[in-house]
């Protein structure tokens, strides 16, 4: 080609290798140091604006605020609480005689009424919420959904008060007239123990239901939401795949939807077990345990709020008290289990996608 002719490839085109740039040795430039930089110095200028630091150390504040309230509130029901403590021992939760006369105070049958009561309401409460927030979600035309959904939200802002006189006088007297006398003859006759016995109308079965009634506004809410937040694309690949409406409800929205779902239920439980006037005014306040529905029961809120004002010895206030430290504890360790297993289902979840 002659002594004139140009270079060919790399050199043609006027570029160097990275061999032939000093100090390259070969490599490319390492981006991820200058990335590194970057942070660095995005990272030293966030740290010392004035705003930033203010703002982090509010926040922080706030947060560690909240965590020693709630250790605050369980110290001082435990310092109120320790006198019937230290009396009664662990014995406390496990007999069932409650006498102010004779100052002797057992809190079995109120921690019974509220655990039943509360099992009871999340029974009934827990399948209605789930298919009303599948309805408004997936079935129902928007403008259906949207009147329907104002109303839902509705029955969350009627007084607890306002509750337990609708159990009274309407709830009440129909349980007794025409529920129980059924469930008697149709059920009674077994060897279940639940609905036997005689029908007053309050008790533990209406203390259920007004509660079911009272929490299904929160767990339908929050299972919408929870739906919502499922892609629409996993809705749209189950039906491109040959499935009916049914199947991809439970494909791809049910089964997404399970740690959420886990959690709308937990935290009715928690509204339930701490719910005090309505089920106060409905659930026949007496304290004992019994195996039927029907008869009347007390739970350790409807306690507190019946005897608290009315109590005149140290030692009956420290009872109280000590039911308020156990409903505390029973509310916290439920919620830290629901906590727990919420995790676990979405890590198992998420380990899953990846493999």
């Amino acid at each position: 080609m002659g002594r004139h002719s140009r270079p060919e490839g790399r050199r043609a085109s006027g570029l160097r290798s990275s061999a032939e740039i000093p100090g390259s040795e070969g490599a490319i430039p390492n981006r991820n140091h200058q990335d590194d930089v970057g942070d660095e110095k995005v990272s030293r200028i966030r740290d010392t604006h004035a705003g930033d630091r203010v703002f982090a150390a509010s926040v922080r504040a706030m947060a560690w605020a909240l965590a020693a309230l709630l250790g605050l509130i369980g110290l001082f029901l435990l310092k109120q609480a320790w006198p019937a403590l230290s009396k009664f021992g662990p014995a406390f939760f496990s007999t069932s005689l409650w006498n102010p006369v004779e100052e002797v105070f057992g809190a079995a049958p109120v921690i019974y009424g509220t655990v039943v009561s509360s099992l009871l309401a999340i029974l009934i409460a827990a399948p209605l919420s789930i298919g009303a927030a599948l309805f408004l979600n997936e079935l129902a035309p928007r403008p259906v959904a949207r009147v329907l959904g104002f109303l839902l939200q509705m029955l969350s802002a009627i007084p607890s008060v306002v509750y337990g006189l609708w159990g009274i006088f309407v709830l009440a007297p129909w349980l007794r007239v025409t529920v129980e006398p059924f469930l008697a003859s149709s059920l009674g006759l077994g060897f279940l123990p639940f609905f036997r016995g005689p029908a007053y109308g309050v008790g533990m079965l209406a203390a259920g239901v007004i509660l079911a009634i009272m929490i299904t506004p929160t767990i339908a809410s929050i299972s919408v939401e929870v739906f919502r937040a499922i892609p629409r694309s996993q809705r749209e690949a189950a039906l491109a795949i040959g499935s009916t409406r049914w199947e991809m409800i439970r494909i791809s929205v049910l089964a997404s939807a399970r740690a959420g779902l886990f959690g709308a239920v937990m935290l009715g439980l928690g509204r339930a077990l701490g719910e005090t006037m309505a089920v106060t005014m409905v659930i026949g306040n007496r304290a004992e345990i019994s195996a039927s529905l029907f008869a009347p029961a007390q739970t350790m809120s409807s306690v507190i709020a019946n005897e608290f004002a009315e109590a005149t010895g140290d030692l009956h206030l420290s009872s109280l008290a000590a039911v308020g430290l156990a409903l505390f504890g029973v509310t916290f360790v439920l919620n830290a289990a629901a906590r727990i297993l919420v995790w676990r289902v979405t890590e198992r979840r998420a380990r899953a996608r990846s493999a």
